[in-house]
Order: structure tokens, then C-alpha cells, then sequence
């Protein structure tokens, strides 16, 4: 199974950043807690990362956000907090089980009537959206299946509005951008999507890689463009 390698003073630096800057509450705390409880992977955006996708929902005056993978509700908590009062979130788990401890959290940290969970492989959740006609989305985050990630980027074109934010997270993976026999598995689908972002004509893009206590890794910002954008 594949290993993220973070350095010892990678994760210091990460620790002193969080407590001097970020200041992640009981909520977010307690959202990873319960994850280990549950025997859940420890695959959440890191602390910093949480307050960023905050940050950039109230930066881009979102309203409606979309996310691609909820684990255990630690980013959805984060996201949700950057909403305006009449602000939705919609959220896709695949798994039940992290369906179930991702609401919990979300509840407690008061974010219940805001989230909605939607259950399923994430690709059938997204044609369901498309289906039922809603509003565009304003923010995207995708942290999901590496293998889809080209498929959610098309997705999230047809559902965000012209100007909407696209966050794709986990786009270094220890290197394997370079080096695909790294991990076989994931790499070729963190490839083909990086690929797509830089050629999708109604994407606009950059990467910005990262260290700390999840390895070296990285997550690509998009903003979506006109449909007649030249």
C-alpha cells in the first residue's frame, strides 16, 4: 500500500503553523478523533489546509459548494464555516460507515442544515445533480478516487458556474507525477488530470506543491472560464 513520507521537521513546522495561525477548534479536532475511532485511513486535509479551503470560499463569495469525497466531514467542516448564513453544501461519500461519522461531525460542529450528505459512487451522485437542475455550484473541492479525478474535473466544468473555484487536492503524491511506478495505481489518474487542467479550454489553472505531515504532495486551483472563452 502506497505511504505519504513526511519529514520530522516537516511536521514540526506544521504543528507551530497550526497553533500560531490556524487555531483549529474542538470541532475540526474531534472530527479526527472520531475518524481513528472509526478505524478510518488518516487522509484529511491537513489543519492549514482546512483553514485555506475556508479562507478561499469566503474570498470567492461561495455560496453553493460541491465536494468529492467527505471521509470523515474534517474538510466539509472547514468549507462549511467560510459559507454565508444561507449558504449549502453538498457532499459525495462512497462508504456508508464514513457517511455516518462524517454527519455526526458535521452536526456537531452546527453545520447540519447547511451539508447535505449524498450516498453513492460519486460519479452517479453528480449525474443525479445534473439531472435534478440546480443551481451551478460556486466551489469545488475534489479529494476523492485518484483514478476519476479527470471525470470529476469534466463534472465540475458542467456544474460550476463561469468564475467558480475548482480545488484539487493530492497532486505531487511523493513525487509520483515523475515517477508513475511509485504508485502505479493512483499515479496515472493525478497525471491524467493535471494533464486536463492544463489543456481543458474552460480551465484555467496552477499547482502549488506542498510539505508537511502528509508528505510531499501539492492540490491544483482552477477557476472555470466562460464557455466562450477564447
Amino acid at each position: 500500500m502506497f505511504e505519504h513520507k513526511p519529514r520530522p521537521e516537516w511536521i514540526a513546522a506544521e504543528e507551530f503553523l497550526s497553533t500560531a495561525v490556524v487555531h483549529p477548534d474542538e470541532a475540526v479536532q474531534q472530527a479526527i478523533h472520531a475518524a481513528a475511532e472509526a478505524g478510518m485511513p488518516a487522509i484529511e486535509v491537513a489543519p492549514n489546509a482546512g483553514k485555506l479551503l475556508k479562507l478561499l470560499v469566503q474570498l470567492s463569495g461561495a455560496r453553493r459548494i460541491l465536494e468529492i469525497g467527505t471521509l470523515a466531514g474534517y474538510s466539509t467542516i472547514w468549507m462549511g464555516r467560510g459559507l454565508p448564513r444561507n449558504g449549502t453544501l453538498v457532499t459525495c461519500e462512497y462508504l456508508p460507515q464514513h457517511a455516518e461519522v462524517a454527519w455526526a461531525n458535521i452536526d456537531a460542529a452546527g453545520l447540519g442544515e447547511k451539508v447535505e450528505i449524498r450516498l453513492g459512487p460519486a460519479l452517479d451522485t453528480l449525474a443525479a445533480l445534473e439531472e435534478e437542475e440546480r443551481e451551478p455550484f460556486d466551489f469545488i473541492f475534489i479529494d476523492a478516487d485518484k483514478q476519476n479525478n479527470s471525470r470529476y474535473l469534466d463534472w465540475a466544468v458542467r456544474l460550476g458556474r463561469p468564475g467558480a473555484a475548482v480545488v484539487l487536492d493530492n497532486t505531487i503524491w511523493e513525487g509520483a507525477v515523475l515517477d508513475p511506478d511509485i504508485d502505479p495505481v493512483n499515479a496515472p489518474g493525478i497525471i491524467e488530470a493535471l494533464k486536463l487542467l492544463g489543456a481543458h479550454p474552460r480551465l484555467d489553472a496552477t499547482v502549488i506543491q506542498t510539505v508537511g505531515s502528509k508528505g510531499w504532495d501539492g492540490f491544483a486551483l482552477a477557476r472555470i472560464l466562460p464557455q466562450n472563452n477564447k
